[in-house]
Protein backbone atom coordinates (compact mmCIF):
# COMPACT_ATOMS: atom_id res chain seq x y z
CA UNK A 1 0.00 0.00 0.00
CA UNK A 2 1.59 3.22 -1.38
CA UNK A 3 0.38 6.48 1.00
CA UNK A 4 0.54 9.82 1.31
CA UNK A 5 0.79 11.94 4.00
CA UNK A 6 -0.21 15.84 4.46
CA UNK A 7 2.17 16.14 6.87
CA UNK A 8 1.11 20.23 8.13
CA UNK A 9 -2.91 21.21 7.77
CA UNK A 10 -4.92 23.73 9.56
CA UNK A 11 -8.47 21.63 8.69
CA UNK A 12 -10.25 24.17 11.96
CA UNK A 13 -8.73 27.27 9.71
CA UNK A 14 -10.93 26.16 6.38
CA UNK A 15 -14.03 28.02 5.34
CA UNK A 16 -15.79 25.18 4.09
CA UNK A 17 -17.67 27.17 1.29
CA UNK A 18 -16.85 27.89 -2.24
CA UNK A 19 -15.55 25.22 -4.51
CA UNK A 20 -13.54 24.08 -1.23
CA UNK A 21 -15.27 20.78 1.11
CA UNK A 22 -18.23 21.76 2.73
CA UNK A 23 -17.22 20.64 5.94
CA UNK A 24 -14.18 18.53 7.29
CA UNK A 25 -15.40 14.98 6.69
CA UNK A 26 -15.63 16.25 2.80
CA UNK A 27 -12.08 17.48 3.11
CA UNK A 28 -10.96 14.35 4.40
CA UNK A 29 -12.50 12.36 1.53
CA UNK A 30 -11.61 14.69 -1.24
CA UNK A 31 -7.89 14.10 -0.38
CA UNK A 32 -8.45 10.51 0.13
CA UNK A 33 -10.17 10.29 -3.48
CA UNK A 34 -6.80 12.46 -4.51
CA UNK A 35 -4.49 9.31 -3.18
CA UNK A 36 -3.72 11.37 0.45
CA UNK A 37 -4.24 9.03 3.29
CA UNK A 38 -2.99 10.58 6.51
CA UNK A 39 -3.06 13.73 7.84
CA UNK A 40 -0.78 16.11 10.33
CA UNK A 41 -3.61 19.16 11.99
CA UNK A 42 -2.08 21.20 13.84
CA UNK A 43 -2.67 23.88 16.60
CA UNK A 44 -1.71 27.00 16.56
CA UNK A 45 -3.25 27.46 20.36
CA UNK A 46 -4.35 25.58 23.26
CA UNK A 47 -7.79 26.90 23.21
CA UNK A 48 -7.68 26.02 18.82
CA UNK A 49 -6.35 22.03 20.13
CA UNK A 50 -9.52 21.90 21.77
CA UNK A 51 -11.93 22.70 19.07
CA UNK A 52 -9.73 20.67 16.60
CA UNK A 53 -9.81 17.75 18.13
CA UNK A 54 -13.48 17.67 18.37
CA UNK A 55 -13.67 18.71 14.87
CA UNK A 56 -11.79 15.73 13.95
CA UNK A 57 -12.06 13.28 16.64
CA UNK A 58 -14.28 10.83 14.46
CA UNK A 59 -11.43 10.32 11.64
CA UNK A 60 -8.63 8.16 12.91
CA UNK A 61 -6.02 8.91 9.74
CA UNK A 62 -5.88 12.58 11.23
CA UNK A 63 -2.95 12.97 13.47
CA UNK A 64 -2.80 16.07 16.04
CA UNK A 65 0.08 18.49 17.17
CA UNK A 66 -0.16 21.76 19.57
CA UNK A 67 1.58 24.13 20.30
CA UNK A 68 1.52 28.73 20.15
CA UNK A 69 2.36 29.92 16.94
CA UNK A 70 4.67 33.25 17.36
CA UNK A 71 1.73 35.35 15.88
CA UNK A 72 -0.86 34.27 17.89
CA UNK A 73 0.93 35.34 20.97
CA UNK A 74 -1.50 38.23 21.50
CA UNK A 75 -4.00 35.78 21.52
CA UNK A 76 -2.30 33.37 24.14
CA UNK A 77 0.08 35.64 26.04
CA UNK A 78 -1.02 33.80 29.02
CA UNK A 79 -0.87 30.67 27.81
CA UNK A 80 1.04 28.05 30.64
CA UNK A 81 3.21 25.26 30.41
CA UNK A 82 0.34 22.99 31.76
CA UNK A 83 -2.53 24.11 29.93
CA UNK A 84 0.00 23.38 26.97
CA UNK A 85 1.06 19.96 28.48
CA UNK A 86 -2.37 18.79 29.30
CA UNK A 87 -3.26 18.91 25.51
CA UNK A 88 0.06 17.02 24.58
CA UNK A 89 -1.20 13.99 26.73
CA UNK A 90 -3.73 12.80 24.27
CA UNK A 91 -2.65 9.48 22.32
CA UNK A 92 -2.82 10.84 18.45
CA UNK A 93 -1.03 14.35 19.28
CA UNK A 94 2.34 13.57 17.55
CA UNK A 95 3.90 16.80 17.54
CA UNK A 96 4.73 20.39 19.83
CA UNK A 97 4.01 23.05 17.37
CA UNK A 98 3.45 25.14 15.27
CA UNK A 99 5.67 27.30 17.46
CA UNK A 100 9.01 29.02 16.01
CA UNK A 101 9.77 32.54 15.18
CA UNK A 102 8.54 34.94 12.71
CA UNK A 103 10.18 38.18 12.38
CA UNK A 104 8.62 39.11 8.88
CA UNK A 105 5.60 40.02 10.37
CA UNK A 106 5.48 40.60 13.97
CA UNK A 107 9.41 42.01 14.76
CA UNK A 108 7.84 44.12 17.23
CA UNK A 109 7.85 40.98 19.61
CA UNK A 110 10.93 39.52 19.15
CA UNK A 111 11.88 39.29 22.70
CA UNK A 112 7.95 37.31 23.85
CA UNK A 113 8.43 34.79 20.82
CA UNK A 114 12.02 34.19 21.99
CA UNK A 115 10.73 32.97 25.49
CA UNK A 116 7.87 31.27 24.38
CA UNK A 117 10.23 28.94 21.71
CA UNK A 118 12.41 28.46 24.29
CA UNK A 119 9.82 27.42 26.68
CA UNK A 120 8.12 25.01 24.22
CA UNK A 121 11.77 23.25 22.85
CA UNK A 122 12.08 22.57 27.10
CA UNK A 123 8.17 21.21 26.89
CA UNK A 124 9.17 19.32 23.57
CA UNK A 125 11.96 17.63 25.44
CA UNK A 126 10.18 16.86 28.65
CA UNK A 127 6.73 15.18 27.19
CA UNK A 128 9.41 13.74 24.54
CA UNK A 129 7.92 14.72 21.10
CA UNK A 130 9.32 16.35 18.12
CA UNK A 131 8.91 19.94 17.01
CA UNK A 132 7.18 21.67 14.41
CA UNK A 133 9.08 24.83 13.94
CA UNK A 134 8.15 27.64 11.63
CA UNK A 135 10.45 30.06 10.93
CA UNK A 136 10.25 33.38 8.74
CA UNK A 137 13.28 35.81 8.23
CA UNK A 138 14.69 34.28 11.77
CA UNK A 139 17.62 31.89 10.85
CA UNK A 140 20.22 33.23 13.22
CA UNK A 141 18.00 33.39 16.09
CA UNK A 142 16.12 30.27 15.19
CA UNK A 143 18.87 27.41 14.99
CA UNK A 144 20.67 29.83 17.58
CA UNK A 145 17.55 29.02 19.81
CA UNK A 146 17.72 25.07 19.02
CA UNK A 147 21.29 24.38 19.39
CA UNK A 148 21.34 26.39 23.23
CA UNK A 149 18.10 24.71 23.91
CA UNK A 150 19.08 21.65 23.22
CA UNK A 151 16.19 20.89 19.77
CA UNK A 152 18.17 18.11 18.64
CA UNK A 153 17.41 15.68 21.85
CA UNK A 154 13.87 15.55 20.31
CA UNK A 155 13.90 16.53 16.54
CA UNK A 156 11.39 17.86 14.42
CA UNK A 157 10.56 19.11 11.29
CA UNK A 158 10.65 22.99 9.54
CA UNK A 159 7.83 23.34 8.55
CA UNK A 160 6.46 25.13 4.94
CA UNK A 161 10.47 25.61 4.42
CA UNK A 162 10.80 29.05 2.96
CA UNK A 163 14.46 30.05 3.51
CA UNK A 164 17.89 29.19 2.06
CA UNK A 165 19.96 26.04 1.55
CA UNK A 166 22.45 27.26 4.44
CA UNK A 167 19.88 27.31 7.01
CA UNK A 168 18.45 23.54 5.58
CA UNK A 169 21.78 22.82 6.18
CA UNK A 170 22.13 23.62 9.73
CA UNK A 171 18.76 22.02 10.45
CA UNK A 172 19.98 18.90 8.94
CA UNK A 173 22.75 18.94 11.18
CA UNK A 174 20.96 18.73 13.87
CA UNK A 175 18.63 15.88 12.86
CA UNK A 176 15.58 18.31 11.94
CA UNK A 177 13.53 16.78 8.49
CA UNK A 178 12.74 19.80 6.10
CA UNK A 179 8.95 20.26 5.01
CA UNK A 180 8.08 21.31 1.34
CA UNK A 181 4.49 23.23 0.54
CA UNK A 182 2.81 24.68 -2.41
CA UNK A 183 5.34 27.06 -2.20
CA UNK A 184 8.04 25.02 -4.08
CA UNK A 185 5.86 25.25 -6.97
CA UNK A 186 5.87 29.13 -6.72
CA UNK A 187 7.33 31.02 -9.65
CA UNK A 188 9.33 33.18 -7.22
CA UNK A 189 9.91 30.14 -5.20
CA UNK A 190 13.38 28.92 -6.75
CA UNK A 191 15.16 29.32 -3.65
CA UNK A 192 13.08 26.94 -2.33
CA UNK A 193 13.43 24.57 -5.00
CA UNK A 194 16.98 25.30 -4.56
CA UNK A 195 16.70 23.67 -0.82
CA UNK A 196 14.50 20.66 -2.06
CA UNK A 197 17.16 19.73 -4.50
CA UNK A 198 19.39 19.49 -1.97
CA UNK A 199 17.92 18.22 0.74
CA UNK A 200 17.98 14.06 0.92
CA UNK A 201 15.33 12.12 0.23
CA UNK A 202 15.18 10.36 3.93
CA UNK A 203 14.83 13.92 5.20
CA UNK A 204 12.08 15.33 3.78
CA UNK A 205 8.41 16.34 4.16
CA UNK A 206 5.17 17.63 2.07
CA UNK A 207 2.51 19.47 3.01
CA UNK A 208 -0.22 21.88 2.07
CA UNK A 209 -0.65 24.36 5.59
CA UNK A 210 -4.16 24.72 4.31
CA UNK A 211 -5.63 26.60 3.72
CA UNK A 212 -3.00 29.26 2.57
CA UNK A 213 -0.36 28.74 -0.09
CA UNK A 214 -2.15 26.67 -2.47
CA UNK A 215 -0.02 25.83 -4.83
CA UNK A 216 0.29 25.96 -8.64
CA UNK A 217 -1.76 25.36 -10.81
CA UNK A 218 -4.54 26.37 -8.30
CA UNK A 219 -3.22 29.38 -6.41
CA UNK A 220 -6.14 32.01 -5.83
CA UNK A 221 -8.23 29.59 -4.07
CA UNK A 222 -8.33 28.30 -0.94
CA UNK A 223 -5.63 25.49 0.14
CA UNK A 224 -6.76 22.04 1.18
CA UNK A 225 -5.52 18.89 1.92
CA UNK A 226 -6.01 16.95 -1.37
CA UNK A 227 -3.71 19.49 -2.86
CA UNK A 228 -0.55 18.35 -1.20
CA UNK A 229 -0.70 16.25 -4.43
CA UNK A 230 0.60 19.26 -6.48
CA UNK A 231 3.43 19.83 -4.17
CA UNK A 232 4.34 15.94 -4.66
CA UNK A 233 4.74 16.04 -7.94
CA UNK A 234 6.44 19.08 -8.38
CA UNK A 235 9.24 17.80 -5.95
CA UNK A 236 9.20 14.60 -7.40
CA UNK A 237 9.93 16.34 -10.91
CA UNK A 238 13.01 18.13 -9.37
CA UNK A 239 14.30 14.75 -7.34
CA UNK A 240 14.04 13.02 -10.55
CA UNK A 241 11.73 10.32 -9.60
CA UNK A 242 8.08 8.83 -9.66
CA UNK A 243 5.37 10.84 -7.91
CA UNK A 244 4.25 7.24 -6.23
CA UNK A 245 7.87 6.77 -4.88
CA UNK A 246 8.11 9.51 -3.35
CA UNK A 247 5.19 9.45 -1.68
CA UNK A 248 6.25 6.57 -0.02
CA UNK A 249 9.74 8.08 1.01
CA UNK A 250 8.02 10.84 2.49
CA UNK A 251 5.27 8.11 4.41
CA UNK A 252 8.27 6.36 5.69
CA UNK A 253 9.98 9.93 6.91
CA UNK A 254 6.42 11.06 8.55
CA UNK A 255 6.60 7.53 10.60
CA UNK A 256 10.02 7.91 11.81
CA UNK A 257 10.11 11.43 12.67
CA UNK A 258 6.57 11.11 14.65
CA UNK A 259 7.32 7.38 16.09
CA UNK A 260 3.58 6.38 14.37
CA UNK A 261 3.02 3.67 12.13
CA UNK A 262 0.23 4.62 9.85
CA UNK A 263 -2.78 2.19 9.44
CA UNK A 264 -3.86 0.50 6.19
CA UNK A 265 -5.63 3.35 3.99
CA UNK A 266 -9.06 2.90 1.61
CA UNK A 267 -7.38 3.99 -1.55
CA UNK A 268 -6.03 2.02 -4.08
CA UNK A 269 -2.12 2.96 -4.71
CA UNK A 270 -3.24 3.11 -8.86
CA UNK A 271 -4.91 6.54 -7.80
CA UNK A 272 -1.90 8.03 -6.75
CA UNK A 273 -0.71 7.97 -10.32
CA UNK A 274 -4.25 8.41 -11.99
CA UNK A 275 -5.17 11.59 -9.91
CA UNK A 276 -6.72 14.30 -11.02
CA UNK A 277 -8.00 17.31 -9.13
CA UNK A 278 -10.70 17.99 -11.25
CA UNK A 279 -12.66 14.76 -10.23
CA UNK A 280 -13.17 16.83 -6.71
CA UNK A 281 -14.07 20.18 -7.87
CA UNK A 282 -17.32 21.56 -8.49
CA UNK A 283 -18.66 24.33 -9.98
CA UNK A 284 -19.81 27.63 -7.64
Amino acid sequence: MTFLVDSHCHLASLSYSGKGPKNVAEAICRAHACGVSHFLCVACTPKEYKEMKELTSSFPEVYKACGVHPLNLDEAKNWTDGELIDCLKDNDVVGVGETGLDYHYAPESRKEQLESFARQIAIANEVKLPLIIHARDAHIDTVSLMRSENARDVGGVMHCFCDEVSMARECLDLGFYISFSGIATFKAGENVREVLRYVPLDRMLVETDCPYLAPVPVRGIENEPAFVRYTLECAADIKGIKARDLAAITSRNFEELFNVKLSEATIEPAEISSYKIEKIMRPL
